[in-house]
């Protein structure tokens, strides 16, 4: 389970463009929390706090309480719904929340990790991990840092498909469970080292032969 975040934040009054640019001028960065349950209104934070805590986190979704200084429900627990960068400076642009009680179902994606050295990789293969995260549904105190799962045994040729993920209890998923998360591979390398052991070296080809054979011929009219 992840560990939960406490987030301070001010109920924001201003609005407009030129309103969240000066808020960023001065360290802040707007954002704005909704639910089902609530109407939507804009908050603002601290960016180096807020920027400080997502380092911290492995899900790019993850749960907060809001402690919201001016709004009339001044603690509120949250899920990091989006959060919107510069691309060329990577500062912070904006936030969504979505405020969330105890009991209702959830989704988030979060990272998997794969640990353990595969068999086949120390025989030789290459492991490639095909999927790295994963959309989950589950309550919100139940919502994983990560999924985690031991590839030691994957020999080559072996794979892990979604439905082997280790999800903790109270976590799904709806992607189809024979998505391929993992696979060992044979590497080209000892593909060939193979061929070349089988064949042997020096043994021409029944296609080197015939052309062999046919310089022969015509060197033995003239």
């Amino acid at each position: 389970m992840a560990k939960q975040e406490t987030l301070q934040a001010e109920k924001r009054e201003v609005k407009g463009t030129s309103a969240s640019k000066r808020l960023r001028r001065e360290g802040t960065v707007p954002a704005v929390i909704y639910g089902s349950s609530q109407r939507e209104y804009m908050i603002q934070l601290n960016s180096k706090e807020f920027g400080d805590l997502v380092r911290r986190q492995s899900s790019q979704n993850f749960i907060v309480t809001l402690e919201i200084e001016g709004a009339q429900e001044k603690s509120k627990m949250a899920i990091v719904q989006d959060v919107q960068k510069d691309p060329l400076t990577g500062n912070l642009i904006h936030v969504d929340f979505r405020a969330v009680s105890e009991n209702e179902t959830i989704h988030g994606v979060v990272p998997i990790e794969l640990i353990g050295e595969p068999a086949g990789v120390k025989g030789g293969g290459l492991m490639e991990q095909l999927v790295r995260d994963i959309e989950v549904h589950c309550r919100p105190t139940d919502l994983p840092d990560f999924i985690t799962n031991d590839v030691s045994d994957l020999d080559i040729g072996d794979s892990l498909k979604v439905s082997e993920l280790n999800l903790p209890d109270g976590v799904t998923t709806k992607m189809d469970g024979e998505v391929l998360v993992a696979l060992v591979a044979q590497t080209r390398a000892a593909v060939s080292e193979g061929g070349q052991g089988e064949g042997g070296e020096g043994e021409a080809t029944e296609g080197e032969a015939a052309a062999e054979g046919g310089v022969g011929e015509e060197a033995a009219s003239e």
